[in-house]
């Protein structure tokens, strides 16, 4: 049975539970199996040699989640190839897909979480409550070792968008 943490989250002012450890700076990032379409998968190791932006999100659709990809897609041509920046959610991949045609997004990869949840679990951010991803932020070096991590305490609010840049851009 997973690990279950009450009182760390909530949305909208209501509290929600957290399935899966809280992962610390230092900890290496367990590896996952996110889908980049129906049939198309992606691993940790599909990132191998480069520093890794782990950007999680409930749901593209939704107003924060939105702005937050759109963010981090603006950053990704300044911070070069070697960083790879990745928007995880349990939207299905056709809505991820249409998503970024429709709002331009061309250097962020997206990948869905909603076959397992795999990677909610190991990374803690499964919401039990909905079976999405809460908002949160992983930096990873380039031997998967988080070197930044936030955990947001509210599902609608936005992320330390400069404290996140500024953690991958001092491993460069």
């Amino acid at each position: 049975m997973s690990q279950e943490r009450t009182g760390v989250a909530t949305f909208k002012g209501s509290p929600i539970t957290l399935v899966g450890p809280q992962l610390q700076v230092g900890d290496s990032a367990p590896d996952f199996v996110l889908s980049k379409s129906l049939l198309e998968e992606a691993t940790l190791k599909d990132f191998s040699g480069k520093i890794k932006l782990i950007s999680v999100v409930p749901s593209l659709d939704t107003g924060v989640c939105d702005a937050q990809t759109r963010r981090f897609n603006s950053e990704a041509a300044e911070l070069g190839d070697g960083v790879a920046i990745l928007t995880v959610s349990a939207d299905l991949p056709f809505a991820q897909a249409r998503w970024c045609g429709a709002a331009g997004i061309d250097r962020v990869i997206t990948l869905s979480d909603y076959k397992t949840n795999a990677f909610g679990e190991a990374y803690g951010v499964l919401i039990k409550e909905f079976k999405l991803d809460m908002r949160s932020i992983f930096v990873l070096d380039k031997d998967n070792k988080i070197t930044y991590v936030e955990y947001l305490n509210e599902m609608a609010e936005h992320p330390n968008y400069e404290a996140a840049i500024g953690a991958v851009k001092s491993l460069l």
